[in-house]
């Protein structure tokens, strides 16, 4: 047993002198090579300007963040240096206050936002297509006795926000010109989002609701009982579709990509399935005039429904 007892600590010591030699060559081995580890392909980009992409409240924040997350994602991997982030907001009051502080170095705004952005550090480049769809309507039950816009006086109305052009103001001055006088004809309530405005009819809240027509698509085609049990009783005129502005600072460079991008979306199938959950076929140039149709409807609505600031 002592025999074996020897043979085993020698071979131990010899262990150990092999791992001893063989960490002293390696450091005293100036030219070995460190291990780096080594990741996919994902590139960081270094020294990158942060722009943040404030979008209106079309949606609810969870559901806005999903349609147009893919738009920031494209823009940051397209535009060398430049890395893009989607803010959504709580409501139109929250975003209002963002954009006309110069939050956003870009921005989606509904039109009366458009044109107020101008007075506050940002110009127009583009806008959304399908000009036909910015036009407010008006939802009811199909088992509710509403039939005339008179039938409404005495009643609740859910609007989503006082500044919601489309979905509230439109609406609003329809009703004006269907004989009603909106700040004492009807209970007025404003509930924060479209998706909440449709979901008060239907819920028996009030008995009509306004929105427009994008959202009443999207949130119908998720709950198709909502077609079911909802039609659409009247509708408005259409203006110009919401735009696209810039701030001012942003190098002219960035905003003629960005804009190039988001122009050329409709060219792929990619971009077409990133439009398709905005319900959208595409965006297209535009310049601060585009929006002059919007200044004469907000003189109108400012003068016989409400004031406004404009």
């Amino acid at each position: 047993m002592q025999k074996y007892s020897y043979m085993y600590l020698a071979i131990k010591n010899m262990g150990l002198a092999l791992i001893s030699f063989l960490f002293v060559t390696a450091c005293d081995n100036s030219k070995t090579t460190l291990y780096h580890p080594q990741y996919g392909k994902t590139v960081i980009k270094e020294q990158s300007t942060h722009y943040i992409f404030g979008i209106h409240p079309l949606h609810n924040p969870q559901r806005l963040h999903k349609v147009f997350g893919p738009v920031a994602a494209l823009l940051s991997e397209k535009i060398e240096g430049a890395d893009f982030e989607i803010e959504a907001s709580r409501n139109y009051a929250a975003f209002d206050e963002k954009l006309y502080a110069g939050k956003f170095a870009f921005a989606l705004p509904n039109p009366y936002q458009t044109v107020l952005s101008l007075k506050h550090g940002y110009h127009v480049f583009g806008k959304m297509g399908d000009d036909e769809n910015f036009r407010g309507i008006i939802l009811v039950r199909k088992d509710s006795n509403i039939n005339e816009v008179a039938d409404l006086k005495g009643k609740s109305v859910s609007f989503p926000a006082p500044t919601a052009l489309a979905a509230t103001m439109m609406p609003q001055y329809f009703l004006y010109e269907n004989g009603l006088t909106v700040t004492t004809d009807i209970h007025i309530n404003y509930v924060g989002s479209q998706e909440s405005s449709i979901m008060n009819v239907f819920l028996g809240n009030v008995v009509a609701g306004a929105t427009w027509p994008p959202p009443w698509r999207a949130l119908s085609k998720a709950r198709p009982q909502l077609q079911k049990e909802l039609e659409v009783k009247w509708a408005t005129e259409s203006l110009p579709n919401n735009g696209l502005v810039a701030r001012d600072d942003v190098p002219p460079e960035i905003v003629a990509q960005v804009a190039q991008i988001l122009f050329d979306l409709h060219k792929s199938e990619f971009g077409r399935d990133i439009l398709e959950r905005m319900e959208l076929s595409k965006f297209e140039a535009a310049t601060d005039t585009t929006f002059v149709p919007v200044h004469g409807f907000l003189e109108k609505f400012d003068l016989n429904v409400r004031s406004i600031e404009r």
